[in-house]
């Protein structure tokens, strides 16, 4: 959600609504008529910040159920808000590029880099301790620069919230790391370093789904650029490829993946909270397959939650696919526009 929250404030304005968005330190308001798609305001914020590699990002809101939805960018705001004003959302990574070496521009590498920055701070990207180090010394040499003994006091570490448990021998090592592997690294170059080192890791890119599975066992449920991960604890225990995967479906809470594992067909199922909480995963999961596995947009079709095409819920993954967005990335030949980068100290407020 990499400090990019809108706080959207309506009220009926004849046959308009009046929106206020709050964006890191700025705010300014739009006039959207009722029948406003979702796209409308995916493209005005990656208008505002000059974005152009903007097919990784969506707009995510939760309801009053704290279901979590992302933003339909072909249905109206409207129809998609269950709550009340003001509507609270958040501009975030929803696809994680494959491989970061092929994002173009810094702008792009830079909210990822927010992103991922965010993950760690919430326990969701696990990694080894030496991992975990490398990861902590790049977040402080892109907010800090070079070590100064003048500036950094010997606990100067401890002020950083990098990690949601941070021990004092994790600090220590990236403290020394800090100090003697990263000097002369621009903030530019530390945040690549980061994405190089976070994208091979597991939980890379894992939006994590609580669920059980047919044991009653808590599980965690994701998808990635690789396909379908079924967490359990810290430890992944499934990986369908997505050219393994045949169809995705849900029934009530029950989420089923269907696929084949070392050439035999398996059924997979998985139990949610609530039936609300099972139809997102599916959308997700069915968003995920059709931009990390199809070759181009027109290969996409219509996806039916039942085996009956006319009875369950009907969605389609409307934008394009992994490849085209690298392939776009390639032919953009712009002047790059100036990052505007802010520390940890400066945004604290609007992280959640």
């Amino acid at each position: 959600k990499f400090k990019l929250f809108m706080s959207i404030k309506s009220r009926v304005l004849q046959s308009h609504y009046l929106f206020r968005i709050l964006r890191i330190m700025y705010q300014f308001f739009l006039f959207l008529q009722r029948e406003t798609k979702g796209q409308f305001l995916i493209d005005h914020i990656c208008n505002y910040y000059s974005l152009l590699e903007k097919d990784y990002f969506g707009i995510r809101y939760v309801d009053p159920e704290k279901q979590r939805h992302w933003l339909e960018p072909n249905k109206s705001i409207f129809k998609q808000m269950k709550s009340h004003p003001p509507y609270t959302m958040c501009f975030r990574v929803k696809f994680y590029p494959h491989e970061p070496l092929k994002i173009k521009e810094e702008l792009t590498r830079y909210l990822l880099y927010l992103q991922i920055k965010r993950d760690i701070f919430h326990g969701r990207l696990l990694c080894s301790f030496s991992d975990a180090a490398y990861l902590g010394a790049c977040i402080v040499q892109a907010e800090l620069g070079d070590y100064d003994p003048d500036e950094h006091p010997e606990n100067y570490i401890s002020d950083f919230k990098i990690f949601p448990k941070q021990s004092q021998k994790l600090e220590k090592k990236i403290a020394e790391m800090h100090k003697n592997e990263f000097r002369g690294q621009s903030p530019a170059v530390a945040e690549f370093n980061l994405l190089l080192k976070a994208y091979p890791l597991e939980t890379y890119g894992v939006d994590p789904h609580p669920c059980k599975d047919s044991m009653a066992t808590t599980t965690f449920l994701g998808f990635t650029a690789a396909g379908f991960v079924v967490f359990q604890g810290n430890k992944r225990i499934h990986l369908l490829k997505w050219c393994d995967v045949y169809k995705l479906k849900y029934e009530g809470k029950t989420f089923y993946v269907f696929g084949s594992q070392k050439e035999k067909k398996a059924v997979l199922s998985f139990h949610t909270s609530t039936p609300a909480a099972c139809k997102h995963l599916w959308k997700c999961g069915v968003e995920n397959q059709a931009f990390y596995k199809y070759a181009k947009s027109s290969q996409i079709k219509t996806m039916s939650s039942s085996k009956i095409f006319f009875k369950g819920s009907r969605f389609r993954y409307s934008g394009k696919v992994a490849k085209e967005v690298v392939e776009a990335s390639s032919k953009i030949q712009r002047e790059p526009p100036e990052v505007h980068r802010y520390h940890s100290t400066a945004i604290s407020l609007f992280l959640m």
